[in-house]
């Protein structure tokens, strides 16, 4: 049976097919008709199947950790919540959701929260990835639309990515641009990023300028766009309003000046500003680099500037194109998923949306006011403000920056309910209820890409256990608590359907989201409902993707679009001390997803890298007394990590790169938001996650230690030791340890934990010193296969990690030949595979 559904990962949106075969397995290709990846999946798409596992699921709803059924579930949520808002008020309560979610998810949480609590105590992690993207969008347009579409990509002349590693983050993307540039070498590709990237490596240009130059350095193209007669004078005469003004707030600089300060070459610069001004057909992609930051709002804005002031919108290979981080990010912002906004795209500052939102939804009450962002949701949970929130399908104890203060928040919390897939998280650990949400594979809904593309997302089989779609909890907890005539949906297809009926509820006001073609889907269509791009007002699905503003009509009152002056700030070390000298930008890396929940658990995905590290040039190392391969102390003002040192001269001196993936789940001290700060931009209130000021310690550890299990261990057999960090192999899980304790007393505190951590078996042990070079070593075996592997030393254990790994599928049942092992690599007569770099 073949299941047509939707990738769960990036906001890419790319389609895969699902085969299950005769003996229950699952195998994942990229279907070839879904328009935004023709066929082409990511290393993450091509393991999906491996996602699906039954093992580490949260199965059952429990209450202070008892399983409960699904009724007295809903009856004591109901019932906290209800005591919560009778004796604080509404804004008391507070939820929490995700990228992850489903458009039918977010629709629910959205009317239950701003409809019938009347507060718009919600956010979701979109505002962490996308809200100055959608600040920009509003004062440029005055609507949340991007503008393009993918076909851009293939039509444009010039690309430019900005903030973007898009060959790790959104790799089905890179692939289209590359193909492209390979049918037509003259396509040229411009990276600005201060990290020289997998991306920067394919590029005609590579911009590596200081952090956070962005607005500096296009500031100076529009300068120099007006310099050189490149504006598009009659289209900002008839459709563009404040250039005097935005000209006006550039600083006068000479090209040499801004190269200085962006801390680049100054034929660099003029090379991209004279193919920019003489290139027509320009895209510039941005993406998280540019939003995640004390001044994204401005960043996209300055880049907006050019291309309306060259016209260079809503044509054909034209346009800014703003790339969401998480599949459904956009279906997020349709619905109102954020603290800000209003459902269907209609805004708080309106009287008119907020009378339609409450008389279509027929509620009690409606939000009047936009509340505080995620953090400040939080911090209302640190003051006490917030007594119960509801988090679901995120895990904001990893991912929100000031990590650590936002778990001291949840465990002061009286009551936290988590909608969860999985039995283990951070998150979790904080909550005083938790019930069990649906996985990708089991989730039947829709979802929105980065170029306003719905498609389907289809369950390949019935949920296991008790775990339930987060709609249908929202919902009934709702009806338990009065509100059933708003919430008695019986389908996805139901509240999809309403949600097409609100879209289409405003004609006449100026708003740019319409799918209200839907609103009489039979449950048949919506089944069978093939991707689309929005708006869809009326008559068959629109065939190619509908490009905004082509005619030169905005959402703004005088239908002109806004120039906004920017004054960009000067980049470099604004905010670095000699006690912090470092500056730290956190980001993805291409097989890891967000905080590893659904990938961490997958052998394929988890080679490379194996460990959380940490990249920085050669010159800071030496200056810090950093070897490669060293365990090194990070710390910022608000926590510190430990991680392995990764040299590399594609690292920026002065600038060190680390992913934000790990959690406490899979590594003793990795929690990389636990030292990112809590400064934001004051537009969007989105962090600054790229430019934290740090300092490196190098760890002096007396041992170091790999070891491979079966199964995987109790992280608390290693609450001594500083460092350690597990990941899974074919078989079982590997694990890299250092510690301050001599390697002898490493040696004897795991061989003794790990094979007490084992299954009772009967087990054959084997060990050896190799005094030359002072390391232990240690396997054991139960018949013919190998159960546990350690290696103990004084120095990082030269070992083949890769080899060793393969061992887990070998058969041992020649007793002579298992010496070979302790050796740690190939012999003579076999090859070492090494570790995949790519898929």
């Amino acid at each position: 049976m073949k299941t047509r559904t939707s990738c769960p990962y990036c906001g890419t949106g790319c389609g895969v097919t699902v085969e299950r075969t005769a003996d229950g397995r699952y195998t994942v290709s990229g279907d070839k008709a879904r328009p935004a990846n023709r066929g082409r999946l990511c290393s993450k798409g091509i393991a999906l199947a491996e996602t699906l596992s039954e093992d580490r699921r949260l199965l059952y709803p429990e209450i202070a950790g008892q399983r409960v059924s699904w009724y007295q579930a809903i009856d004591h949520v109901s019932r906290v919540l209800q005591e919560t808002i009778d004796e604080h008020g509404y804004d008391s309560v507070a939820f929490y959701v995700s990228g992850q979610l489903l458009t039918e998810d977010y629709y629910v949480i959205n009317k239950l929260v701003k409809g019938w609590f009347g507060t718009a105590n919600i956010d979701a992690s979109s505002h962490m990835g996308m809200a100055s993207s959608i600040v920009a969008h509003h004062r440029a347009w005055g609507s949340d639309v991007v503008p393009g579409c993918y076909q851009d990509l293939e039509s444009a002349d010039l690309v430019v990515m900005v903030g973007s590693n898009l060959a790790r983050c959104h790799p089905v993307i890179h692939q289209r641009i590359l193909a492209e540039k390979q049918r037509r070498p003259e396509l040229f590709l411009v990276v600005i990023d201060p990290r020289c990237t997998a991306t920067a490596d394919q590029a005609d240009l590579h911009l590596s300028i200081q952090s956070d130059g962005d607005s500096l350095l296009f500031n100076g193209l529009l300068a120099y766009l007006a310099d050189h007669d490149k504006l598009d004078k009659a289209y900002i005469e008839h459709h563009v309003s404040g250039l005097g003004d935005t000209l006006q707030a550039i600083a006068d600089m000479s090209l040499q000046q801004l190269a200085e300060r962006l801390g680049i070459g100054q034929q660099q610069l003029e090379t991209f500003y004279r193919r920019f001004a003489n290139t027509p057909a320009t895209v510039t992609l941005y993406a998280q680099g540019v939003n995640q930051s004390e001044s994204g709002s401005d960043k996209v804005s300055a880049i907006i500037n050019c291309h309306l002031a060259t016209g260079r919108i809503g044509k054909p290979g034209m346009g800014p194109f703003s790339l969401s981080g998480q599949a459904n990010s956009m279906g997020e912002r349709e619905v109102g998923g954020l603290t800000t906004m209003l459902a269907a795209h209609m805004e708080f500052s309106d009287p008119r949306h907020r009378d339609r939102a409450q008389r279509f939804w027929d509620s009690p009450r409606i939000a009047s006011d936009p509340d505080s962002c995620a953090l400040g949701l939080f911090k209302a949970i640190t003051d006490g403000r917030i007594k119960a929130v509801w988090i679901l399908g995120a895990n904001p104890v990893d991912s929100l920056p000031d990590a650590d203060s936002i778990r001291t928040a949840l465990q002061s919390c009286p009551h936290v309910i988590v909608s969860e897939v999985a039995e283990s998280t951070d998150t979790l650990a904080c909550a005083t209820v938790r019930l069990p949400a649906l996985p990708w594979g089991e989730k039947d809904g829709t979802v929105t890409n980065s170029e306003r593309c719905i498609s389907r997302q289809r369950a390949l089989r019935r949920p296991h256990g008790e775990a339930r779609a987060d709609w249908w909890a929202v919902s009934q907890v709702a009806c338990r608590m009065g509100f059933r005539s708003g919430f008695n949906y019986a389908s996805a297809a139901d509240i999809f359907r309403e949600h097409a009926r609100l879209s289409g509820s405003c004609h006449g006001t100026s708003r740019s989201f319409d799918i209200s073609a839907c609103a009489s889907l039979s449950d048949e269509d919506y089944q069978n409902l093939a991707p689309f791009y929005w708006p869809w007002r009326d008559g068959p699905a629109p065939e190619q993707a509908v490009r905004f503003f082509a005619n030169g009509h905005y959402f703004t009152p005088d239908r002109k679009a806004r120039m906004i002056p920017v004054n960009a700030a000067r980049p470099g070390n604004r905010d670095l001390t000699k006690h912090y000298p470092l500056r730290l930008n956190s980001g993805r890396t291409r097989d890891q997803w967000q905080t590893m929940t659904r990938t961490g658990y997958s052998a394929r995905l988890s080679g490379y890298p194996a460990e959380p590290f940490l990249a920085m040039h050669p010159h800071d190392a030496m200056s810090h007394g950093i070897r490669d391969a060293d365990i090194v102390t990070m710390r910022s003002p608000h926590g510190a990590v430990l991680l392995r040192a990764l040299l590399s001269e594609q690292q920026r001196p002065g600038q060190v790169f680390s992913s934000m993936h790990w959690t406490d789940e899979f590594a003793s001290q990795a929690r990389i938001n636990s030292l990112i700060g809590s400064s934001v931009d004051p537009s969007s209130c989105q962090p600054a996650y790229k430019s934290q000021a740090v300092s490196l310690q190098r760890l002096d550890a007396a041992s170091h230690g790999y070891a491979m299990l079966r199964h995987k261990p109790d992280t608390s057999l290693f609450a001594d030791i500083e460092y350690w960090a597990m990941t899974p192999v074919t078989g079982g899980w590997q694990i890299e340890f250092a510690s301050l304790q001599d390697s002898r007393e490493l040696d004897t505190n795991l061989a003794m934990r790990l094979t007490k951590s084992m299954q009772p078996c009967c087990i054959e042990p084997l060990s050896c010193l190799d005094h030359a070079i002072g390391m232990r070593r240690m396997a054991v075996f139960e018949q013919d296969r190998l159960q546990f592997l350690l290696f103990t030393s004084e120095s990082p254990v030269p070992v083949s990690r890769s080899w060793s790994a393969a061992q887990f599928e070998a058969l041992w049942n020649e007793r002579s030949t298992r010496w070979r092992l302790l050796a740690g690599r190939p012999g003579m007569d076999q090859s070492d595979t090494g570790t995949d770099a790519c898929s």
